[in-house]
């Protein structure tokens, strides 16, 4: 049959959702730590803001070196193994967090128990605080390492699947469909996640949430084969999905010959890897603040705890579901203003980049009411993901396929720096305002601290965009 006859299957959008439920999986996993922390694990060892900003921190600085590699493992192993592996291990590394506390009893108070209850009552006899707190931070660094090694493989994998299911004008939308269960998984978190700690303690979260990704996998190994030989993909949707194969620099050389693979070393000699990953360095780090230290925000500053997070929480991330918008403009400005990919998508991350500068208000407008900054936080966090959706499918325009998950990973181990550095920045200064009573602007404290942190995430976009386009002014594809 013609394939311009044939009516075309779309099973592209089975892949795209399979990603979307990773990525929420990943989200989900993610956030346990941050939502029980203020109400639950926090007072439990004792921890400081400086404490959960050096397991935030440290997580971060530990998935930015895990990210380096775990691209070019996933363009080693191949989309689907790849995936296997990565979701497989950081589902181990989730639910090794609800053990944490019977290793911490075990270790300070010298006798073991099996059971959460027993090794609470174990804790709270433990004479010596700073120990408990130490070791628990240790033990709990730990398990945030192997759930690092995990997820950092989930982006570089699902960018992968996407340059090989969908053509270059659409990978801007599908990556935001799936990066989109970023917001989801944020934004059921707190009425899930919350709800089972207080159900049945804290470390019930991370057993349920991490079963999740098992279930994923099994899913996974039935679904996912590469277009060309799967049988759900008919021949015109094969040809839609490979219409850039002509001209794409992956395919081969301009003599014809196959194009080599990329090294790492290689990827690092071209300003557009530079360009990605400076993009992410500045970036990366204001979501993952706002993921992190949201919760404890709304505790510290306006006395909102436990439960009472969700609704707050809750719509905060609805807002931020309105980013799918920053996959579809750079189509639009593909197919109806006739700009390739490369421009298309930086003219919609610029327009993007203005959107965070509503952060400057988040402290000042609280003052009247403490929905005012979550409505805020919320349109800047609907910014953050429909920048992240196309600095990602940036990749894809630049590199051939063999290197899109790579690269990838460089860009991600640079934003984990620039998380590292944004978190443990913050919990240092969060408890020297608190102590100091430090004042800035007006405000006093830790509010004082929190407005300092808003100002940097919201110039963090136009300085990232700027330096993009003055690395990469105009769409140049590498050719290998």
């Amino acid at each position: 049959m013609n394939t311009q006859t044939q009516k075309m299957t779309n099973y592209r959008w089975m892949i795209c959702a399979m990603l979307f439920f990773a990525t929420t999986i990943n989200y989900l996993d993610r956030q346990v730590l941050s939502l029980t922390f203020p109400g639950f694990i926090g007072p439990e060892f004792g921890w400081t803001n400086d404490d959960y900003g050096n397991i935030t921190s440290l997580f971060s600085i530990i998935y930015a070196a895990c990210m380096l590699f775990a691209g070019g493992l996933v363009d080693k192993l191949d989309t689907k193994k790849g995936f296997l592996w990565a979701i497989g291990i950081w589902s181990v590394g989730a639910c090794m967090h609800a053990f944490s506390g019977i290793v911490t009893a075990g270790i300070t108070s010298g006798t073991w128990v099996f059971s959460f209850e027993g090794a609470k009552e174990l804790i709270q006899h433990v004479g010596d605080t700073g120990k408990v707190v130490n070791i628990s931070v240790m033990i709990f660094v730990m398990c945030r390492c192997v759930l690092a090694l995990g997820e950092a493989g989930n982006f570089p994998a699902a960018i992968k699947a996407t340059a090989e299911y969908f053509p270059k004008k659409d990978r801007g939308f599908s990556t935001s469909i799936f990066n989109s269960g970023a917001t989801i998984g944020a934004m059921i978190a707190p009425f899930c996640i919350l709800k089972l700690a207080e159900a049945y303690g804290w470390e019930s979260s991370f057993l349920i949430i991490g079963a999740f990704g098992f279930i994923w996998m099994g899913f996974w190994v039935f679904i996912y084969k590469k277009p060309e030989v799967h049988p759900k993909v008919n021949k015109a949707e094969l040809a839609y999905i490979q219409q850039d194969s002509q001209t794409d620099a992956q395919v081969a050389n301009s003599d014809g010959t196959p194009a080599k693979k990329l090294s790492y070393l290689d990827c690092f000699k071209y300003k557009q890897t530079w360009a990605f990953a400076f993009g992410k360095f500045m970036t990366d780090g204001v979501w993952w603040f706002y993921l992190f230290w949201m919760p404890k925000y709304l505790q510290s500053v306006f006395g909102i705890t436990g439960s009472q997070q969700i609704l707050p929480l809750t719509v905060l991330y609805t807002i931020v579901m309105i980013s799918i918008v920053g996959g579809w403009l750079p189509t639009y400005y593909v197919e109806k203003k006739g700009m390739n990919p490369y421009a298309g998508r930086m003219k919609a991350m610029l327009i993007f980049a203005f959107f965070p500068l509503l952060a400057l208000f988040a402290q000042p407008l609280g003052g009247y009411s403490y929905w005012l900054p979550v409505i805020i936080i919320g349109i800047a966090g609907a910014a953050h993901q429909a920048w992240s959706a196309n600095i990602f499918s940036t990749v894809g325009d630049m590199f051939p396929k063999a290197a899109i998950a790579t690269v990838t990973g460089i860009g991600g181990m640079a934003g984990g720096v620039g998380s590292y550095i944004i978190n443990k920045g913050s919990g240092k200064l969060f408890d020297y305002s608190g102590a100091t009573q430090m004042e800035f602007l007006g405000f006093k404290g830790e509010p004082a601290g929190y407005f300092i942190i808003f100002i940097v995430c919201a110039v963090a976009y136009l300085i990232g965009w700027t330096v993009m386009k003055t690395l990469v002014p105009k769409y140049k594809p590498i050719t290998v």
